[in-house]
């Protein structure tokens, strides 16, 4: 049964993650990744880690991909825009390069890596300590800094997503429409 609880999240994580990275449209990405989020729940259920499991559901599935679609629609991106048309010369080449050194370090860390078959590197393992109270005490003494971090970028990426929605509109809003563009006065005399 674990062998098959296994599969089953690695199957919905592949989907989703393909489903992510194929997607034409931004919207059915950021739903794509909410099923990636909900099998790595699934896997982290089946590692005796449901508050990580829970916390992936409420935050990752819910508020943080609840930001995404906020930012994707804020911005106006739509199926009009071309997404074939590179903006910066050489993106994907060197997308394509960090790939590729992404892919040889997994199989560095694959190859050479030990397991040590631990089941917890930075708490100890108590049983008669839940969870809840590991996670937190690692979250707000070791790894306090990390966690702040992550929330100030999160208000960072929100702020600007902001502002350039802001400009963007307020840019077209100053355009009067193509049909409401007053005549030279040449063609206006004639």
């Amino acid at each position: 049964m674990e062998w098959f609880v296994f599969v089953a999240g690695a199957i919905i994580c592949l989907a989703g993650a393909i489903g992510v990275v194929t997607s034409e449209n931004p919207v059915h990405s950021a739903l794509s990744l909410v099923g990636t989020l909900f099998g790595i729940a699934v896997l982290f259920i089946a590692q005796d880690a449901e508050f990580l499991a829970a916390v992936q559901i409420i935050v990752y599935a819910g508020a943080i991909v609840v930001l995404f679609l906020f930012v994707i629609m804020l911005l106006g991106v739509d199926s009009s825009e071309d997404i074939r048309v590179e903006p910066l010369s050489g993106q994907r080449t060197w997308a394509g390069v960090a790939g590729v050194l992404l892919a040889g370090g997994l199989v560095c860390v694959v190859w050479f890596g030990q397991t040590t078959g631990a089941r917890s590197t930075a708490a100890r393992n108590d049983p008669n300590l839940p969870n809840v109270t590991q996670i937190g005490r690692l979250i707000f003494t070791d790894y306090l800094w990390a966690f702040e971090i992550t929330s100030v970028l999160l208000v960072i990426a929100v702020v600007g997503a902001v502002t350039l929605a802001r400009h963007r509109h307020e840019a077209l809003v100053d355009e009067p429409p193509a049909d409401e563009i007053p005549a030279p006065a040449e063609e206006v005399a004639s």
